[in-house]
């Protein structure tokens, strides 16, 4: 058994806000058995973005009913029940922090049609409860009210069942009531986060950060430090008190962050990442017949390196892409070791470099045609990225060769010249780790878009 909810909140500081109105619907799987709709007084101020949002004004909730009288309601029909929300680490949040004020511990499983529906319908080019509705041909009334929203839900999570025939996806998303190895007060911690991507910071009683990490899924990455059993998981346990987190949207922007981040506060238990990681780095020089070689080496903080890797293993598997991207000869990237021709000559896939049947003006060419394109060098470029939202994108900025921040902006509003991104920039350390990231995410990354200057 299902109950399908929605909750609208007056909005404001986080685990602060207040209940406004709520929809629940019970659902067995085929239809709808039971429902409970009411507005609610939050007896606190709405939000006027909120106000705009929903057209629920504080005058409409004078005479609606309290939490506390709708609690027992609330319990009664989720009883024995799946919680389903879009989104529900937000609704269940909710409900929980409301309950908390009453002295009583809510506690139930629940299933996210947003994770549901990316792991069925991952063609879908957006999963948010409007756009996802809409691309499915459901119809849809009263958005961003309870009822519209919670019946959408229903319709939405009818359509993703009948898509998992084995059931398979249903049951692995249904989160249990409390994990396996965790400890109430840590799950409450993580029950408090949002399954998204930013930086987050592990304080403990002292309000002093002991660790500080980044994540795609932050609420998932801090459940894997509370459920881990390494010594440095070990000790986050029994020393944490709390979890704050700063959202980025942006991997990269939560890379860059991370990494200022730790080496501004120096938490305990990030000794490895207070220093640079990069130990493998890639250089260019002259060999004795003039031919340009790429040469992976050991970092040396007194030559001047294209970029670097943190393994020698990931080194090289770059260096062969760059080797066949731009048609370099393996014997001069220290790829095949050979006192005659390379391997790739054999097989006619280097045209002979390592012979001298290329000239060196023909050949170091190439190689400063990739080095132009990989160094930061007197470039000015933005590297965009998506946002914390749907209607948001990121920007990092480097000029001149030099990493200077970050920044977001509306989706509708094209960034033309550094000089207006720098009005809403904020600003950041360039360092020798701060480019590797910047470099290594645009190898990595299919995403990015990079306009250059």
């Amino acid at each position: 058994m299902y109950a399908i909810l929605d909750i609208e909140t007056t909005g404001g500081q986080f685990n602060e806000e207040g209940i406004t109105e709520i929809a629940i619907y019970k659902f067995d799987g085929h239809e709808i058995v039971d429902q409970f709709i009411s507005l609610v007084n939050p007896e606190i101020p709405i939000q006027p973005f909120v106000v705009k949002l929903t057209g629920i004004n504080n005058a409409m909730l004078q005479s609606a009913p309290k939490f506390f009288e709708v609690a027992k309601r609330i319990i009664e029909i989720t009883n024995d029940c799946v919680l389903v929300a879009h989104n529900a680490s937000f609704d269940y949040r909710i409900l929980r922090t409301e309950f908390r004020r009453l002295g009583y511990d809510f506690n139930q499983r629940t299933l996210c049609t947003v994770e549901l529906s990316k792991q069925l319908l991952p063609e879908q080019t957006s999963h948010s409860l409007g756009k996802l509705v809409r691309a499915l041909g459901i119809p849809m009334a009263d958005r961003h009210r309870a009822s519209g929203d919670a019946l959408a839900t229903v319709k939405l999570f009818q359509l993703l069942l009948a898509k998992d025939t084995e059931k398979t996806i249903v049951t692995e998303l249904i989160k249990t009531e409390i994990q396996k190895g965790i400890a109430p007060k840590l799950y409450t911690i993580v029950e408090s986060l949002p399954s998204i991507t930013g930086v987050y910071y592990i304080h403990n009683k002292d309000s002093k950060l002991i660790y500080i990490g980044k994540s795609n899924n932050i609420k998932k990455r801090i459940n894997q430090h509370f459920t881990g059993i390494d010594v440095k998981s070990m000790k986050i346990q029994k020393e944490v008190f709390s979890v704050t987190y700063e959202e980025t949207g942006s991997e990269l922007i939560a890379l860059l962050k991370e990494s200022e981040e730790i080496k501004i506060h120096k938490p305990i238990y990030n000794r490895a990442q207070r220093k640079s990681v990069f130990n493998i780095a890639l250089y260019v020089e002259a060999d004795k017949k003039g031919y340009l070689n790429l040469k992976l080496q050991k970092t040396d903080g007194r030559r001047k390196e294209i970029t670097s890797f943190s393994t020698l293993q990931e080194a090289q598997n770059v260096l062969f892409r760059i080797t066949s991207d731009y048609k370099l000869c393996q014997k001069f990237t220290g790829l095949y070791i050979t006192k005659e021709s390379c391997f790739q000559y054999k097989i006619k896939e280097c045209d002979g470099a390592c012979i001298g049947e290329i000239s060196t003006e023909e050949y170091n060419a190439r190689v400063q045609e990739f080095v132009t394109k990989n160094s930061f060098e007197n470039q000015n470029m933005v590297v965009t990225d998506k946002g914390r939202n749907i209607s948001e994108r990121s920007a990092v900025l480097i000029e001149n060769g030099v990493y200077k921040g970050y920044a977001f902006y509306d989706l509708n509003y094209q960034i033309h010249k550094i000089e207006i991104l720098k009005n809403i920039l904020i600003p950041m350390q360039n360092n020798r780790d701060t480019r590797n990231i910047i470099q290594s995410h645009i190898r990595k990354s299919k995403y990015l878009k990079i306009i250059k200057f």
